[in-house]
């Protein structure tokens, strides 16, 4: 294992373990409930939104190491962006996790880069993704990543 995926495999460990955005914002304008039930993630996400800038962004939830990183790095990754660049956020996220070159935009989150070669790990890692979506959609009802198609965010 290279010293670049001992230090991501550290960091998904210590997000997962100890989440820097886990709990729920109060006042929120957004919340969205996903599953992923084929490894049994489940996720709450709430959000403030004013205009079209994330003012914060948490989640509770249980499941996998992986679930959980990611949804605690890309809450802390949409705090204080707009919401096109949490788009191109999402992107280059996805990009990432089809194999392509992380962008470095993506900071933290490349830690999840090595889910890319485990693909029966990638719902994990995209359900905070996909949970977003449908909050920013005005969803009802949880999502579910095993019949949902990842959407594009509404524009």
């Amino acid at each position: 294992m290279s010293l670049m995926e001992q230090i991501y495999k550290e960091v998904i460990v210590e997000r997962s373990r100890r989440p820097k955005r886990r709990g729920a914002v109060d006042p929120r304008t957004h919340e969205q409930e996903g599953l992923n039930p084929s490894c049994g993630d489940e996720l709450n996400l709430t959000l403030r939104v004013a205009g079209d800038r994330i003012e914060a962004a948490a989640f509770e939830g249980q499941g996998c190491a992986i679930s959980q990183a990611s949804a605690d790095l890309m809450a802390e990754a949409l705090e204080g962006r707009t919401l096109e660049e949490a788009r191109a956020l999402h992107a280059a996220f996805r990009a990432m996790l089809r194999g392509e070159p992380p962008a470095a935009e993506l900071g933290d989150l490349q830690a999840l880069q090595g889910v890319a070669k485990l693909h029966a790990r990638v719902k994990c890692a995209t359900l905070p993704w996909t949970t977003f979506e449908g909050a920013m959609q005005g969803r009802s009802g949880p999502i579910d990543v095993d019949v949902e198609p990842e959407a594009e965010l509404p524009s």
